[in-house]
């Protein structure tokens, strides 16, 4: 019953920063890990992010680490995204699942385990 907003998408320079944001409602009282993933054009989702129920920044793929930072506060998920170059281009999502035993909360459980997604947001960098 989550539903995902996304905003915050644009074009940027290389080199620019973007602040994406994930506005979240219809949450129940279960304890939720959030992710944001990306596409590129022609690939499958990947997860680049992942933050845990109580707002700890549990893991990052190598490739945005120093670059990105994820945090949430209240309903909103946020990624920041600095230093951007033009292999960032991509659709970014966010995404929601229950945290569960057995269920790891990083960027190594891919999209297994995240029930919720936003609709996607564009991020061209040039």
């Amino acid at each position: 019953h989550v539903q995902l907003v996304e905003s915050g998408g644009g074009s940027v320079q290389t080199g620019g920063s973007l602040k994406l944001s994930c506005v979240a409602s219809g949450y129940t009282n279960d304890n939720y890990c959030m992710a944001w993933f990306r596409q590129f054009p022609g690939q499958a989702r990947e997860a680049i992010a992942t933050v845990d129920s109580r707002g700890r920044p549990t893991s990052y793929v190598d490739s945005v680490k120093g670059r990105f930072t994820i945090s949430r506060a209240g309903n909103t998920l946020y990624l920041q995204m600095n230093s951007l170059k033009p292999q960032d281009t991509a659709l970014y999502y966010c995404a929601a699942g229950t945290e569960k035993r057995g269920w790891l909360c990083a960027v190594s459980a891919g999209t297994a385990g995240f029930a919720y997604w936003g609709q996607g947001t564009q991020v061209t960098v040039s």
